[in-house]
């Protein structure tokens, strides 16, 4: 019983102890702080690549990337399913431009400095060929993105780069000639530093409250949901196709490809890029689906009236035309209300008027749109009159960058986003180790 007594006393004094003296045992390690040259806030594209830039440029400057999650370059690695489509082949800036719904404007001066080729170049000088395939689109020839993820994390230990997870920004505030930042783990400080966290909102609220204006985010790459018994049964079929919202001028080419759930492919997704802010506000819409672009509603109905002239004693049902995958132009030709039994010679005029509609003005009912999941793209960000494009500095702060997805850039599929990274990462490079 006195030995309790006694242990229950070192207990009672052990907390009184804590109690008084705890909060500044604490202190000095609450208020301890990592300092650096240089702070990138986020692990991915935009923040590496201008890291691994800088390190380079000034091989003295301490460098420091900050990131929040447990792992970094996610999306890097779920890029072009897992190959990491890095760039596009298309080497005139003023044509690179025109891929970003938003940032057309400002990133052509950007494109000037550094773009596709640079691009090519920077990777193949450190091992890393890319690849050119038939749409465009460039991925490392090892046909995998641990490639690049690779290449990043080596460059980094090469470089002596700190790559910190695990440290969500909390607090950012500029005093005294230096970046301030309070992170979930310890408090950092820098002369200058890059924002470069992509779509995050809790970033976004942290720069609004520096006095930047923020753009709010939608998403930008999505696909359609559409119900309907033309391409119920034809998921996985793919055909180039020109698509336009019923309501308005908005209209994409590219490949389509159908869905369990509807369309998908290249002409969708641009078309929700383009359409990214006007879609947000609404979940049902109509669009027009041109299954055959060289040809108009006139031009077909000629064609099917020439179809019908030729191939009189023949079944439309049984023999596709214009190259259309055999499943879907039978679809088609039984929505327009001609039977398998049917030949060219007994279609009437009213039947030709309608498989020339299916064919080249098929209005589809979309009831709901999914998130593209290969490459997530959010439209927002920081309004881009607050940016200077040279160096990638905000105007309302010295020695504070944006870089990537943080910005109100964004841009249709097709490694087009990545370039957006590399270009904005690069010059902010040279910004952040340029004697200001």
């Amino acid at each position: 019983m006195a030995l309790l007594r006694k242990l229950s006393s070192q207990q009672d004094s052990k907390r009184a102890f804590l109690d008084t003296f705890g909060a500044d045992l604490k202190k000095p390690f609450l208020e301890a702080v990592q300092q650096y040259d240089i702070i990138v806030v986020g692990g991915g594209a935009a923040g590496f690549f201008a890291a691994i830039n800088a390190a380079e440029m000034d091989p003295s400057a301490r460098i420091a990337i900050l990131e929040r999650g447990k792992e970094v370059l996610t999306k890097v690695r779920i890029s072009g399913g897992g190959r990491c489509n890095v760039t596009h082949a298309e080497f005139l800036p003023k044509e690179l431009a025109r891929n970003y719904p938003r940032g057309q404007k400002e990133l052509r001066g950007p494109f000037h400095s550094f773009m596709t080729g640079d691009t090519i170049e920077w990777f193949e000088k450190r091992g890393v060929p890319l690849k050119i395939e038939e749409d465009g689109r460039m991925f490392p020839e090892a046909n995998t993105s641990e490639a690049i993820i690779d290449l990043f994390l080596q460059e980094t230990r090469r470089l002596k780069i700190d790559v910190l997870t695990k440290r969500a920004v909390k607090d950012l505030q500029f005093n005294d000639q230096l970046w301030q930042l309070t992170s979930s783990q310890e408090n950092f400080s820098a002369k200058k530093l890059l924002m470069a966290t992509g779509s995050n909102p809790k970033i976004w609220e942290l720069l609004e409250g520096l006095g930047h204006t923020i753009v709010p985010g939608v998403p930008s790459l999505f696909t359609f949901n559409i119900t309907d018994r033309r391409i119920k049964d034809l998921p996985g079929i793919a055909t180039e196709a020109r698509v336009k919202l019923k309501k308005g001028k908005l209209a994409t080419e590219g490949p389509l490809l159908i869905t369990h759930w509807g369309m998908s492919g290249p002409a969708i997704l641009k078309l929700s890029a383009w359409g990214a802010r006007e879609l947000s506000e609404i979940k049902n819409f109509e669009i027009e689906v041109n299954w055959l672009p060289e040809y108009s509603l006139e031009e077909m109905e000629e064609e099917l009236k020439r179809l019908k002239q030729e191939n009189a004693r023949q079944f439309p049902h049984k023999t596709a035309q214009f190259a259309l995958p055999k499943r879907l132009w039978q679809s088609l030709v039984g929505a327009a209300g001609i039977l398998e039994t049917e030949k060219w010679a007994d279609l009437n005029k009213g039947q030709l008027q309608k498989l020339a509609a299916e064919l080249t003005a098929g209005v589809y009912q979309v009831h709901g749109k999914s998130t593209f999941k290969e490459e997530f793209v959010t439209a927002g960000g920081v309004e881009l009159k607050e940016v200077d494009f040279k160096t990638f500095e905000s105007r309302i702060h010295k020695n504070l960058f944006l870089a990537g997805e943080v910005l109100n850039i964004d841009a249709i599929t097709g490694g087009f986003n990545f370039q957006n990274a590399w270009t904005g990462g690069f010059l902010a490079a040279k910004a952040l180790t340029s004697e200001q």
